[in-house]
């Protein structure tokens, strides 16, 4: 089996094994996502979910939130960690999208990258939760298991992972593909304790078990 054969098989599996998965981060607009997106930061999605509650009720759109003095700002996102340089980016984030892009997220990889706080993994997250763009974005999860299943071959940088990936994944599967592997992550071929094997729908087909994809 090839790395290409491979990566269809399990995203096939991984289909459906999580048929409805996506992202967990809660928005409902794209300024929102970027925000969380970079709360998240060494952050569970689900204490994010809980701060922007706050956030959004003090600050509801960008016009508000990119005039909100940067230490109110912090005030309210210090649970998520590193406060004040989140509070900072997200500052000088929503000042951008106010004044350069008429208060709307670009919809332009590079445009985004130019956003302060923004990499490859928040850019490629807006692309393709947002504008249903081709996209991978290769976070802990993603980088993890890819390289257990073989799919790489002992890649641990971000963005080498994220081109080894598009060599090998359906551009109209990438995203959907990162978020069930997010779930996988979480649930199964987890980090912080041995991956439960035995209950791993791809555990006929990873490296982790002794499969070997050939070139």
């Amino acid at each position: 089996m090839t790395k290409e054969e491979l990566a269809l098989a399990v995203i096939e599996r991984l289909k459906r094994e999580y048929p409805d998965a996506g992202c967990t981060l809660d928005y409902n607009q794209a300024w929102k996502l970027l925000v969380s997106v970079r709360l998240a930061a060494q952050c569970t999605d689900a204490r994010v979910n809980v701060v922007v509650q706050d956030l959004y009720a003090k600050y509801p759109d960008v016009e508000s939130l990119a005039n909100a003095p940067v230490e109110e700002i912090e005030a309210i996102v210090r649970p998520c960690g590193l406060g004040r340089s989140k509070a900072r980016d997200i500052s000088g984030c929503m000042k951008m999208i106010r004044d350069e892009y008429n208060g709307r997220v670009p919809e332009d990889f590079d445009a985004l990258l130019k956003l302060p706080g923004v990499g490859r993994k928040s850019a490629n997250l807006i692309m393709g939760d947002v504008f249903g763009k081709p996209a991978i974005v290769t976070d802990t999860h993603c980088i993890r298991l890819v390289n257990r299943m073989g799919l790489v071959d002992h890649i641990k940088e971000p963005k080498k992972v994220e081109m080894a990936l598009w060599k090998l994944i359906p551009p109209e599967e990438g995203s959907d593909f990162c978020h069930r592997l997010v779930y996988h992550g979480r649930d199964v071929c987890t980090a912080r304790t041995a991956p439960r094997c035995e209950s791993c729908c791809v555990r006929d087909l990873c490296a982790q078990n002794g499969v070997s994809p050939a070139e």
